[in-house]
């Protein structure tokens, strides 16, 4: 009959386009690799996975946050990585790190896009919030006293986030409230950035977040 909405074509429709999404949502991977006279790094990731990390780089403390941040925010995360110097290897871990987890998010279609998270640990209070908009950014006041936190520089656990950031093409702002220990704010601040994340990356519909019509 003319005018008469055939609803088994919607639902139909309805179903691909749901069976497509899916499709999609399961493959959010991404893989990253540099290697050069100072380094040789592989990471890959799949963000909607178990929280699962496999490898690693021999840095105690650096092996240790990464392990944090996939169990937080739920991605699988696998990276090996050797370099001449720490500095060197914590740089570049971070950029293939980032790259990985921006071709895993692809052109953030129906990305949440924002997120935030408090942690606290022990003595310590760190706050994170997030923008996945394509547009780098970041501020980390971590409030650390001491030269090391373990056997990291601190200087290379800021420089980590600060790449980290620029290459996953996030705005990232990162502050400590109050502590006492640094290996508590550090860690708090990971947890916090794993969980900012995690909310951002959150499939909440079928749109690009942004008037623009473009994240990328």
């Amino acid at each position: 009959m003319e005018g008469q909405v055939n609803n088994s074509k919607i639902l139909d429709s309805t179903y691909v386009s749901w069976i497509r999404w899916r499709c999609w949502l399961m493959s959010r991977t991404g893989e990253a690799a540099r290697l050069t006279r100072e380094v040789d790094v592989k990471v890959r990731v799949q963000v909607d996975g178990r929280g699962d990390f496999k490898g690693g780089t021999g840095l105690g403390f650096l092996d240790h946050a990464l392990k944090t941040f996939a169990m937080h925010s739920g991605m699988d995360l696998e990276v090996s990585g050797k370099g001449d110097l720490t500095h060197h290897l914590v740089e570049d871990l971070a950029i293939c790190m980032g790259e990985a987890l921006s071709k895993a998010l692809g052109d953030r279609v129906g990305l949440k896009r924002f997120g935030y998270a408090y942690v606290p640990m022990d003595d310590a209070l760190a706050r994170a919030v997030v923008d996945l908009g394509g547009r780098p950014y970041f501020v980390g006041e971590l409030a650390l006293t001491r030269s090391n936190v373990e056997d990291m520089k601190r200087e290379d656990l800021e420089h980590f986030l600060r790449s980290l950031s620029e290459h996953l093409k996030v705005s990232l702002h990162i502050h400590v409230l109050y502590g006492l220990d640094d290996h508590h704010k550090a860690e708090a601040s990971i947890k916090a950035l794993a969980l900012a994340l995690k909310d951002a990356w959150t499939i909440v519909g079928n749109r690009t977040p942004s008037v623009k019509g473009t994240l990328t």
